[in-house]
């Protein structure tokens, strides 16, 4: 693994005045500045054309396309992407997201 490598964080963003998505978003904001250099943060607005493209691709990921175009079901909002896998479908507490991060950082090798 190359030490420059980040892990992506991505949160399904609906708007401001959606609460969840607000209190995930300040989460994850509020914890950032420790893993500074290891982790690039993506807040995906899906009510907006880019991320709502980000918002297919990974519900079609989880669910694949032809189910998510038939059935209509796609990611939980809001919810809480690391490189690309559901890790959290609720505000996680600080602590769990921590662990998360850390646990993704270890499996990438990152170093700080």
């Amino acid at each position: 693994m190359k030490q420059n490598e980040k892990i992506i964080i991505e949160v399904m963003y609906k708007a401001d005045n959606c609460l969840p998505c607000f209190y995930m978003d300040e989460t994850v904001r509020k914890i950032l500045p420790k893993y500074a250099g290891r982790v690039d943060y993506r807040r995906v607005d899906f009510l907006k054309k880019k991320g709502k493209e980000r918002f297919l691709d990974l519900s079609y990921a989880l669910f694949g396309e032809e189910f998510v175009r038939t059935n209509r079901r796609v990611a939980p909002v809001p919810s809480l992407f690391i490189d690309g896998e559901l890790v959290f479908d609720a505000i996680p507490p600080v602590f769990e997201l921590e662990a998360a991060i850390e646990a993704a950082i270890a499996d990438k090798g990152i170093k700080r």
